[in-house]
């Protein structure tokens, strides 16, 4: 099993990061990987709400998914499962109050399987370099508001 965790602060409160995190319109202003992003359910986000996104990282071609918020507790927690794709990796985050800001948690898991399964210590380290990036631009973005 693929395992991946990070523990971020943000200065602004778990409710503005929590509201940021699941509009669809701003995916791809931080999860920069994202080349289309578009919620399909009718309606605000809430338990149930999917995703579907199109992500492109050097060296693979674009692929999309339907990603569908599994746990959804506003302010404080974020499930996602990709109920349609080819990287069957799931994620949760946890938002915390921490003075004014928010202490942020974020795990990933998933098993992986055929080609990909012998390149997990590789696809690991990459998923964690590019989640540790990803919450980097959330912060940048949120801070900058």
């Amino acid at each position: 099993m693929l395992r991946v965790e990070e523990t971020f602060s943000i200065q602004r409160p778990p409710q503005v990061v929590f509201d940021y995190v699941v509009q669809a319109d701003n995916l791809a202003d931080w999860q920069t990987s994202k080349t289309f992003a578009e919620q399909i359910t009718e309606g605000p986000p809430r338990l149930g709400t999917r995703i579907r996104e199109r992500t492109k990282v050097p060296g693979r071609k674009e692929w999309e998914q339907i990603v569908e918020f599994a746990e959804f507790e506003r302010p404080r927690l974020l499930g996602t499962h990709i109920v349609e794709g080819t990287t069957p990796i799931d994620g949760r985050w946890t938002f915390e109050p921490d003075g004014d800001g928010t202490r942020a948690h974020f795990e990933a898991w998933g098993d992986l399987h055929g080609p990909q399964r012998l390149l997990q210590p590789l696809l690991k380290l990459a998923i964690a370099r590019q989640f540790k990036n990803y919450h980097r631009n959330l912060r940048h973005n949120l801070e900058a508001r």
